[in-house]
């Protein structure tokens, strides 16, 4: 067996999207480094059937366009995408015309993409190579030794007839869920989000616009495009996905919370149609006229987790779905990869040009804001067939993301926030504020879940402020009024968090059960709760923020806050 030693400056297991991304990355920014990625997959892969994460938002979006420049890629070889879309559940769920519909009319002003993620792999790939990097495939490895003391680590890697010992400065482990280093040193922590997924590929065009023919329907989205969404059909407990892929496929994903929908009446191709035919019968109808082209069937039990630790002052880091996993619903994975591969970067270049050990912090932050997207998705999945909650839910979720962790990201502030202690308060005021109105979800749900049908809500045209918080992302503020901005949108989210306890507990008066006038009551008397409200009514003199996102996008005049 021939065997071979090469010192390298990074060393990244996984060649998949985040470390392939990764190796840009840092040869982007220092185009001397010596960068191998290693992958045990051999390249091309194969386009559509390859792996799922094929959504993404506007974090991702702006990584992969700006920050690696690969807009000419994104914009030619993926389709962009038309904002998340959602239809909750509606009697039997027959007519998807007469389900409560949630999402834009017109393309968001920043963009984001649906990935084809074979595709983008085979291109990364290459770029990576043409930057320099080496990208070796169909590579296994054997053994791994960190040497923190010493300047580099020892890597043995087996290829079909060679061995490698590679002796790097620093060790990334983009090895997806298999997490070989996390693995070896421990790390794995548990959540307490334990969903399930079962998902399938279509070499087919799958268009929701088909599935009515009702005109006053097609008439709220004029131009069409609902294929071009995220569309999610959402019931009790459960999701599926309907993402369109540029190689001309369709995946097409059950996700569910086990406790209503155990794992195994959807973890094979047959009892997934059998699961869609109860739940989304026109959803299991496209499968089945399209059966001959379904091109894969895979599933993923308690996909779920976390870790104690991401990065360290020994040298190595985990990033991507080696480190953390969260949910699929909102696409959060290609941000926290991007948040992640930059925050190593920085640590990367940082050691090499003899500077402070930054490893800390930038843990600190990236668990912080992993921890911010989790308590989304906790205990929800029930509330995902009430049609009032779940829309003013998204809503919120929406705003959390563009108001705090999108601003600072899109301005390259999540690396220095160690100099920016406001920005910092702010976002663990985030988290706390997140947390809180989550819990709040699950509380309105328990004692009030109207019937609800016909329902459009654009989100643009609830909120006019949204479109200002949207493309505020990419203002290009200079650092000072950066943190101002920070702050601002913070003293927002109290506000807008007030306004749903204030309108909730006005709806709840109005009901005959006595468990909704408990709650109310209980919101109104607890003392975070009650400031919020306060905070509410007093900003509002000043700043009037429209109560129906909170009820559907009734008329304002119906909507009642409490006294």
């Amino acid at each position: 067996m021939k065997q071979e030693q090469h010192e390298v400056d990074v060393l990244i297991i996984g060649g998949g999207i985040a470390g392939l991304t990764l190796s840009i990355q840092l040869l982007r920014e220092r185009p001397t480094l010596n960068v191998a990625v290693i992958e045990r997959q051999f390249h091309p892969v194969a386009e559509a059937a390859h792996k799922v994460g094929e959504s993404s938002v506007e974090m991702q979006a702006h990584y992969l366009r700006t920050v690696l420049g690969l807009q000419q890629h994104m914009d030619n070889e993926q389709l962009h995408k038309f904002g998340l879309r959602i239809f909750i559940e509606n009697g039997d769920n027959t007519d998807i015309a007469r389900r409560v519909e949630y999402g834009q009319i017109t393309h968001a002003p920043l963009p984001a993409y649906q990935i084809d993620r074979g595709r983008l792999e085979n291109h990364l790939a290459k770029h990576a190579e043409e930057l320099g990097a080496t990208v070796l495939t169909g590579e296994q490895v054997r053994q791994i030794n960190l040497l923190p003391d010493q300047e580099r680590h020892q890597v043995t890697v087996f290829g079909e007839s060679h061995q490698i010992d590679f002796a790097p400065r620093w060790l990334i482990d983009a090895s997806g869920r298999a997490s070989v280093l996390k693995r070896k040193l421990n790390l794995q922590r548990p959540v307490g989000h334990t969903m399930n997924a079962s998902w399938l590929r279509i070499d087919a065009e799958i268009d929701v616009e088909s599935w009515s023919q009702d005109p006053s329907w097609k008439e709220r989205v004029p131009s069409g495009l609902r294929r071009l969404s995220t569309n999610h059909l959402m019931g009790h407990g459960y999701w599926v996905w309907l993402i369109p892929l540029s190689s001309g496929a369709t995946s097409i994903g059950i996700v569910a919370d086990p406790r209503i929908h155990p794992h195994a009446t959807f973890n094979t191709l047959d009892k997934a149609i059998s699961w869609l035919s109860q739940r989304e019968p026109q959803c299991a109808e496209e499968i089945r006229d399209h059966i001959d082209q379904v091109l894969d069937f895979r599933v993923m039990a308690n996909y779920a987790y976390g870790a104690q630790q991401v990065y360290s002052a020994d040298r190595w880091c985990l990033t991507g779905e080696a480190g953390v996993s969260i949910d699929p619903l909102y696409s959060s994975g290609g941000d926290l990869m991007g948040i992640s591969n930059g925050l190593i970067t920085d640590l990367v270049l940082n050691d090499l040009d003899g500077g402070q050990d930054r490893s800390i912090i930038h843990n600190q932050v990236y668990l912080l804001l992993s921890q911010i997207w989790l308590v989304a998705y906790e205990d929800l999945y029930p509330v995902m067939g009430n049609a009032q909650v779940m829309v003013a839910k998204v809503i919120w979720d929406t705003i959390i993301y563009w108001a705090v962790p999108g601003l600072l990201y899109f301005h390259d502030r999540l690396k220095t926030l160690s100099e920016d202690l406001g920005s910092l308060e702010s976002l663990y005021r985030t988290w706390e504020l997140h947390t809180r109105v989550q819990q709040f979800f699950r509380e309105w749900h328990a004692v009030d879940n109207p019937e609800a049908s016909d329902v459009f809500a654009d989100p643009y045209s609830l909120m006019e402020f949204l479109v200002d918080l949207h493309t505020g992302m990419d203002a290009g503020l200079p650092p000072d009024e950066l943190t101002e901005q920070v702050v601002k949108n913070v003293t927002l989210l109290e506000q807008l968090s007030g306004q749903l306890f204030a309108v909730a507990s006005a709806r709840l008066d109005g009901l005959a059960d006595p468990r909704a006038h408990a709650q109310a009551k209980a919101w109104r008397t607890e003392p975070t709760t009650s400031e919020l409200i306060a905070k509410h009514r007093k900003l509002n003199e000043t700043n009037p923020i429209n109560p129906s996102w909170v009820s559907l996008g009734y008329d304002t005049d119906t909507v009642r806050e409490a006294g």
